[in-house]
């Protein structure tokens, strides 16, 4: 059987393997390979082909002996096919990627400005696209171009933003490459980074209620177009958007958030024995950080120390993929964990009668007493949440929320 694979500098946090197990069941591998190895890699692997992400869609034409008219045209190569001597043959297939990924608004940004941030193989392959689709003009925005991040402000009428850097991605979640918020006539960002599922600036354009969409879908279709050239058989292109929600539910961490002992451990547990996913207690990871117990993390630090704990703890997991979390109860009093927890997560509110509460060696709750701390995190709860399920049964709970997520 033909194996492929994809070659990249850092691949850690790729989809690429499973992605292409769903197209075709074939043998894809992970090839990270560092600059100074990339011609003896080209010249020596053993596979039939194979995609090409950052930081080489440039660096590997010069090793084509052949580019399809797309990859010319753009001057960047994301996918290569090995001839029978031995040669390459570079495509780009994230040109139908891009151009999926901009469906919601392909016809209606004919004339509009639009700003790439970057100016990397990707820009490019963005750029022919937008192009392609009428939006003029194209402005690209780069650390030392004639636009760049000091003066970028001067561009603030742009209907249309597509991020093409690394800011922002898996494990440097929370970095946004601009302020969206400068951008008050922008219609809809497209931001090409898929891990997180939400970047900083995805949900900066949440807030702001701006349409907006991320890369997933941008890499299974060319994913999809790749696997067509890989295998010579044609693959419908509605699985594209099968796969990307697919994938898309199983990479997605489950938070479970609500008042303290509401049950989200016991949930948490039964979450890990039905769907076989890690479970991390973020305030057991607390306790094992500091080497003591919450109640005397209150009684010797205070709630703020133990809220800065809490708040570094739960970046740690949350940009983590596929994880059962189970957050504090007090974890929504931090307005910054709100995007820390939705990032990469689905957000569950745990509810439960006040009166089924266990409030046993829960220090807030000893001081305020339940009703009040209810009243003032019961909206939190509803508005950070993606969905809610009663727990009146965990088991039962945990079972609802698997089917409600299709996990």
């Amino acid at each position: 059987m033909n194996s492929f694979g994809l070659l990249g500098e850092k691949l850690g946090h790729s989809f690429s393997p499973s992605i292409h197990w769903m197209l075709g069941s074939y043998p894809y591998e992970l090839c990270e390979i560092c600059p100074k190895d990339l011609e003896d890699f080209l010249r020596d692997n053993s596979l039939d082909g194979f995609n090409v992400t950052i930081p080489y869609k440039q660096d590997v034409i010069p090793y084509c002996s052949e580019l399809s008219e797309m990859a010319r045209a753009i001057g960047s190569v994301n996918t290569m096919l090995k001839k029978p001597d031995g040669s390459y043959r570079g495509e780009n297939t994230d040109y139908e990627g891009f151009l999926l990924m901009m469906e919601p608004v392909a016809d209606k940004i004919r004339g509009k400005k639009a700003l790439i941030l970057g100016s990397g193989g990707a820009s490019k392959t963005v750029r022919a696209v937008l192009r392609d689709l009428g939006a003029e003009p194209l402005i690209t925005v780069s650390r030392s171009g004639l636009v760049n991040y000091e003066n970028i402000s001067v561009q603030s009428d742009a209907s249309v933003i597509v991020n093409t850097t690394p800011l922002g991605m898996y494990p440097d979640n929370g970095i946004p490459p601009i302020d969206l918020s400068l951008f008050t006539e922008c219609k809809f960002l497209a931001d090409l980074i898929y891990n997180p599922a939400k970047t900083a600036l995805m949900l900066q354009a949440e807030r702001l209620g701006i349409p907006f969409r991320g890369g997933l879908l941008m890499l299974v279709e060319q994913a999809r177009r790749a696997s067509e050239l890989f295998t010579g058989t044609s693959v419908p292109r509605e699985i594209s958007h099968v796969i990307a929600e697919k994938i898309e539910r199983q990479t997605k961490n489950i938070v479970l958030i609500g008042m303290p002992g509401c049950g989200k451990t016991a949930i948490g547990r039964h979450l890990h024995d039905l769907t076989k996913r890690k479970i991390v207690d973020i305030d057991e990871e607390i306790e094992s950080r500091e080497g003591r117990n919450i109640k005397t993390i209150f009684a010797d630090s205070g709630e703020a120390y133990f809220r800065k704990i809490e708040t570094e703890v739960l970046s740690q997991f949350c940009k983590e993929s596929g994880l059962v979390i189970s957050a504090g109860g007090g974890a929504v009093t931090t307005p910054e964990n709100k995007d820390i927890i939705r990032q990469n997560s689905t957000a569950v509110f745990i509810k439960r009668e006040l009166k089924d509460l266990d409030t046993s060696g829960r220090p807030v709750t000893k001081a305020k007493g339940t009703e009040q701390i209810y009243n003032e995190r019961a909206g939190l709860y509803e508005s950070w949440s993606d969905i809610s399920v009663h727990n009146r049964d965990p088991l039962k709970a945990a079972k609802m929320i698997t089917e409600v997520l299709k996990v």
